[in-house]
């Protein structure tokens, strides 16, 4: 929670900050002609006004609240620690990163540890919790091509090693917001055993290599890394020169097949009124689904609640709760760890009850998330309690 304040805390007064900026720099690039001709084309194909004599183009503003603007009413400037602590972006061109190494087989006993009670055995996903691999990143790379056109078509299989065009953007995230909840708590060597583990369920290569079970990767081998889709985004984003490519990008609407004819002006946007006389237009008739197999239903009144007589509070423990409570490390308490339990049920069972089912500030979602009645839950509860003991 203290960490989450923080940067909250530090946004808000980078905001402010960011606010001062843009103001400064257009009052920098403001033109010597009329207030509404353009300043700077804006990231998404549009424009943006400078102000001046109290306008923005053909709006008025209203100078008080420009004026205030300029001040940072809320927060206050971070540290140096502070921001050193929230400024952990990890860059492609290896800014950020850290010197470290580890293994394949490091990273395996760490997620085997840490990971796979959400990301699966090798992997695979589950739980709600996204894949990290489904075989081959080289051979998955091509199906990103395909298209849905038929129920039965394979669609693109996006995961890190086919999707993501950086490898920095996996060892940060890892870092800075893995494993759930314990959040950087993680060591730089035990990151870069992870990413290697990662990279080698994956079946991917470093300069030539590939990362077999003996590899082990540090910071000069990361920085060799190319993933199969670094070119497959566009536009360039990457570089001091990102924002200007996007910008000359979307100023071509061929770039991103948008449709500019038979308005009367192509060249310019328009919200009112845009297309010419000329233009048929068609409305789409007898559309909708309007039988329905069953019908449906006007019945507003609660699920009856089942009978806990046939509830099997086990398989309900190992579908919903063992993710969280099956494993160290997750900051729940591990069934069997008769201690750990013994601080809860010290409150009383009412307690124990009440915190599981409405939740904890503790990052325990209401019932940990499991669609399950009070009752039934209570006896998940029980039965966790009962083989703590």
């Amino acid at each position: 929670m203290f960490k989450l304040n923080k940067k909250l805390l530090i946004s808000i007064s980078a905001a402010a900050a960011l606010s001062l900026g843009l103001s400064a720099c257009m009052e920098n690039v403001m033109p010597s002609s009329e207030t509404n001709t353009p300043a700077l084309a804006s990231i998404d194909g549009g424009v943006s006004y400078p102000v001046k004599n109290d306008m923005t183009g053909p709006y008025h503003v209203n100078p008080q609240v420009a004026k205030d603007a300029k001040k940072i009413q809320y927060g206050r400037v971070p540290t140096a620690k502070e921001y050193e602590e929230w400024n952990s972006d990890i860059m492609p061109d290896g800014t950020g990163l850290p010197e470290g190494q580890g293994s394949v087989e490091e990273g395996e006993e760490v997620y085997e540890s840490k990971c796979v009670m959400c990301h699966g055995d090798f992997g695979s996903g589950g739980g709600g919790y996204p894949s990290l691999s489904k075989g081959n990143a080289y051979e998955l790379h091509d199906t990103l091509t395909n298209q849905r056109i038929k129920p039965d078509t394979d669609g693109p299989v996006r995961v890190f090693g086919t999707y993501w065009p950086y490898a920095s953007t996996l060892w940060w995230y890892i870092k800075d917001a893995m494993p759930h909840p314990l959040t950087d708590s993680l060591t730089d060597d035990q990151v870069y055993s992870l990413v290697a583990y990662i990279l080698n369920i994956n079946e991917m290569e470093i300069d030539g290599e590939e990362v077999d079970d003996e590899y082990v990767l540090n910071r000069e081998k990361f920085l060799k890394i190319k993933m199969p889709n670094v070119d497959g985004f566009e536009p360039n984003i990457y570089g001091p020169n990102g924002p200007d490519n996007v910008r000359r990008y979307f100023s071509n609407p061929a770039n991103f097949g948008a449709q500019k004819y038979n308005l009367k002006d192509p060249a310019s946007r328009c919200m009112t009124n845009c297309q010419e006389k000329t233009v048929k237009v068609v409305y789409i008739q007898g559309a909708g689904i309007s039988d329905f197999h069953p019908p449906l239903s006007e019945v507003r009144d609660l699920p009856v609640e089942k009978s806990t007589s046939a509830f099997d509070a086990k398989k309900a423990y190992t579908e919903s709760c063992a993710m969280c409570h099956g494993a160290e490390g997750m900051g729940a308490p591990v069934v069997g760890d008769k201690v750990a339990w013994a601080a809860y049920t010290a409150k009383g069972m009412d307690k124990v009850y009440h915190n599981g089912i409405k939740g904890t500030d503790a990052g325990m979602p209401p019932k940990g998330g499991a669609d399950l009645s009070d009752s039934n839950f209570k006896s998940v509860v029980d039965y966790m309690i009962n083989n703590s003991k």
